[in-house]
């Protein structure tokens, strides 16, 4: 993976503040891509299937209908999709409640997200209620708003959710920043015509036009996000 951080101190810092940061949560915010593994593969294997490690990264960053669907085909069992979602979001809540870290720079970086005033919103494919289950944690106060999977007609892939998010903010989507960790939301944020900054929790990430691969979010700061909106104006 490569990282493209300005040299502190060049002109780059000079340059606008993106009119607003969208930031994923699952393995973006909260290193939670592991707990969603774990619940997983325990109810699955409650019903006598033992779920390949291969898997995960099909599963990875997707809505769950999506990930669930992908198991359901590849175990056969004969339990239904809602049954599934049900069950793996409370054991998923289970887990949280042990304990889910931050990603490594994450509350830094909300701080100095609110400290300079940039608009910032959660965009997550997680349900409602698994979303509030972690916001203890990352601090409601440094979001205008979240916005879950469930919380428009179709979420990511789909460039639904990060549009939406945009809107609310009363921001055009070219000059808003998205933070992502896996494929399927970068795809859903340059779907919606926005910046992106990806930093890979499971699955790598290439760079691409309008789009920085960065190894922590330890990387990402303001003086960054300036360089970013320079180089796009």
């Amino acid at each position: 993976m490569t990282s493209s951080i300005p040299v502190a101190g060049t002109r780059l810092e000079q340059g606008p503040v993106p009119q607003a940061v969208l930031l994923d949560l699952d393995g973006t915010l909260v290193d939670t891509e592991g707990l969603w593994w774990a619940a997983e593969t325990e109810v699955f294997a409650e019903l006598g299937h033992v779920l390949d490690e291969a898997h995960r990264a099909v599963v990875v960053g997707g809505p769950m209908s999506r990930s669930l669907g992908h198991l359901i085909a590849a175990t056969g069992t004969t339990a239904t999709l809602a049954e599934l979602s049900l069950a793996v979001d409370l054991r998923f809540e289970q887990l949280v409640v042990r304990g889910a870290p931050l990603m490594p720079g994450a509350l830094r970086l909300l701080t100095e997200l609110s400290a300079h005033g940039i608009p910032t919103a959660l965009v997550s494919a997680s349900h409602r209620r698994t979303i509030d289950a972690m916001l203890g944690s990352l601090g409601a106060e440094h979001f205008a708003f979240t916005l879950a999977g469930d919380e428009v007609p179709r979420t990511k892939p789909h460039p639904d959710p990060y549009l939406t998010a945009a809107a609310r903010l009363g921001a055009d989507p070219a000059a808003c920043v998205v933070v992502e960790d896996t494929l399927t939301g970068v795809a859903s944020a340059e779907a919606a015509g926005c910046r992106v900054v990806a930093v890979p929790s499971v699955v790598p990430i290439e760079p691409a036009p309008g789009r920085t691969v960065l190894r922590s979010l330890e990387e990402l700061s303001i003086p960054f996000l300036r360089s970013l909106n320079t180089a796009l104006h």
